[in-house]
């Protein structure tokens, strides 16, 4: 067995991580002025390069804005953010997301879920749904929460990428991490049996090509984690 070459962060690393934690906690706040580089370098102790890097990439995930001839400044990351926001807003909480971020989540991938439906029904072959059953087994012989989730994940990949649109499994794939807590959650509460029994109606729908079925059941089982019914906002 080989194990990886541990390593610790580098100092550009440790400067945006402490300047992510100052913003998300509200110690930074947006629309708040940041020192010049140099300023900054001495007070945190780090080179300009180091501050200069850092700033970009901030810049890059929306929590800071770099304005020409004035500075650079606090952004509203909810604005000008993209997924480096989310996975950052993960790792300040623990790797926990909040009820608004979670709720959001669901409802993005409602909306995935139905186009990737529609399309398999009206474009797929029957191969290429059938192979989707051979994902579905493997999640019913998952042994363990983490397990299911990850073969749900596969499952659902699948399905984007039997959807035809190219673009489709790059999204779903973005959203991996924080779903994954959401299904272990899941499985945690109801048990594995539920993930598969919710899978395996999608799926027979998928089969009979009946995307009135397949629409309506894609509402009720996420409407009910999105409305809190069935609850994965919190352990």
């Amino acid at each position: 067995m080989e194990f990886e070459k541990l390593s610790a962060p580098s100092l550009k690393q440790l400067f945006v991580q402490q300047m992510q934690k100052m913003i998300l906690s509200g110690e930074l706040p947006e629309g708040a002025p940041l020192p010049p580089e140099r300023e900054l370098a001495r007070q945190m102790q780090v080179s300009r390069a180091v501050v200069n890097g850092g700033l970009t990439e901030l810049a890059a995930q929306g929590f800071v804005e770099v304005r020409p001839r004035q500075g650079t400044f606090v952004a509203d990351y909810r604005r000008k953010g993209n997924l480096s926001t989310l996975i950052a807003i993960m790792e300040y909480n623990g790797g926990e997301l909040g009820r608004e971020e979670i709720r959001s989540i669901l409802e993005v991938r409602r909306a995935l879920e139905h186009l990737a439906v529609t399309r398999i029904i009206r474009f797929a072959t029957d191969k290429q749904i059938a192979a989707l059953g051979d994902t579905l087994a493997r999640l019913a012989a998952s042994e363990n929460p983490a397990q299911a989730a990850e073969r749900a994940f596969d499952f659902q990949h699948e399905l984007a990428l039997a959807s035809g649109n190219s673009i489709l499994p790059l999204f779903y794939y973005s959203f991996r991490s924080p779903v994954l807590t959401l299904w272990i959650r899941f499985c945690r509460r109801y048990g594995i049996e539920s993930l598969c029994r919710n899978t395996e109606l999608l799926y027979t729908h998928l089969k009979n090509r009946n995307e009135a079925a397949a629409a309506a059941w894609i509402d009720q089982y996420l409407g009910k984690a999105i409305s809190g019914s069935q609850q994965v906002y919190g352990e």
